[in-house]
């Protein structure tokens, strides 16, 4: 178990680091989307921030599994953006859930590995 912790870990820290080093270091040009997608999009991208806040915390999340430092507060951090990925994927670009649905399962699992640092969070009192 240990042993796929650590594999599961590093390769969605990984897969986390490369989208935010990719986005800040080389931009790509804007894809062309059609119908609701379009609209979701630019909505995204009219925000200005929406995006390069969840780049930043997609970097500091994947330098946070890679290294084994933090999981447990990564995997809190990162799930709502991992949520999104999944669901944006599933409603807008289904071709993208090659990715979306592993990486969301590779969170799922991470969570389960770190679940004796939640049950504080759910004790009642």
């Amino acid at each position: 178990m240990k042993i796929a912790i650590i594999v599961v870990r590093t390769l969605v820290g990984l897969l986390f680091l490369f989208g935010a080093i990719a986005y800040f270091l080389f931009p790509a040009p804007p894809q062309e989307f059609i119908g609701d997608t379009k609209t979701f999009m630019d909505g995204i991208a009219a925000s200005k921030y929406i995006l390069p806040v969840a780049k930043v915390f997609e970097l500091l999340c994947g330098l946070a599994f890679v290294t084994g430092r933090f999981v447990a507060l990564a995997v809190v951090l990162i799930f709502p953006i991992a949520v999104n990925i999944l669901l944006i994927n599933a409603i807008h670009m289904p071709s993208g859930l090659v990715i979306a649905v592993p990486l969301f399962l590779g969170i799922l699992f991470l969570a389960y590995s770190q679940r004796d640092k939640y049950e504080p969070l759910f004790a009642a009192k």
